[in-house]
C-alpha cells in the first residue's frame, strides 16, 4: 500500500487531496512494482523547483518535473517535485487544461519511479506512450484531481 503525503508549496494552488490519492491510487495499479510506504508529492514555484533541480542536477535551467528515488527500508517510495508555473506556461502552450497538465507531470514522475526513461529517443517515445495511455484511463475513469488556481476560482 502507497499513501501519498502532498506539500504544497504554491499558494494559490487548490485541490481535493481525495480526489489526488484517487488519482494515485488508480494510476499505482498500471505498472507492476514492490513499493510501499509514503510517496511525497511536491508543488513549487518555478524559481524554488530551478534551485532543486540546480541543487541535485546541477541544472538551473527551468523544467517541469523532478523525481528523486525513494528508500525501500525506510518505506518512502520517492518524491515527485512539480513547477507550477511551468504547467501554468505549458497549459497555454499545448493547449491543455491547467488540471491536465500538472496530471501529466505527475504521471510523469511516478512512470520514471517505475522504471520509465526519457534519456535517449526511444525512451522518450516509451514514455510519451505511455504518458498518454495512463492519462486515457484517468480520462475514461473520471478521476481527474481538479487543481485549479486562486485566481481562476475568482474569474470562473
Amino acid at each position: 500500500m502507497i499513501s501519498v503525503e502532498y506539500s504544497n508549496l504554491y499558494p494559490v494552488l487548490f485541490f481535493d487531496e481525495q480526489k489526488a490519492n484517487n488519482f494515485f491510487q488508480r494510476i499505482f495499479r498500471l505498472h507492476e512494482h514492490k513499493f510501499k510506504g509514503v510517496l511525497s508529492v511536491v508543488f513549487l514555484d518555478e524559481e524554488e523547483h530551478c534551485k532543486l533541480h540546480g541543487r541535485f542536477l546541477k541544472d538551473y535551467r527551468p523544467t517541469d518535473v523532478i523525481t528523486f528515488q525513494g528508500d525501500s527500508e525506510s518505506e518512502m517510495v520517492g518524491e515527485i517535485c512539480v513547477s507550477v508555473d511551468k504547467a501554468i506556461e505549458e497549459s497555454k502552450n499545448q493547449n491543455l487544461s491547467f488540471d491536465m497538465e500538472l496530471c501529466l507531470y505527475l504521471i510523469h514522475g511516478w512512470l520514471h519511479l517505475v522504471g520509465f526513461d526519457d534519456k535517449s529517443e526511444i525512451d522518450r517515445t516509451l514514455m510519451r506512450r505511455e504518458e498518454k495511455n495512463v492519462m486515457c484511463i484517468i480520462e475514461k475513469d473520471e478521476l481527474w484531481p481538479d487543481f485549479v488556481l486562486a485566481q481562476n476560482l475568482q474569474e470562473g
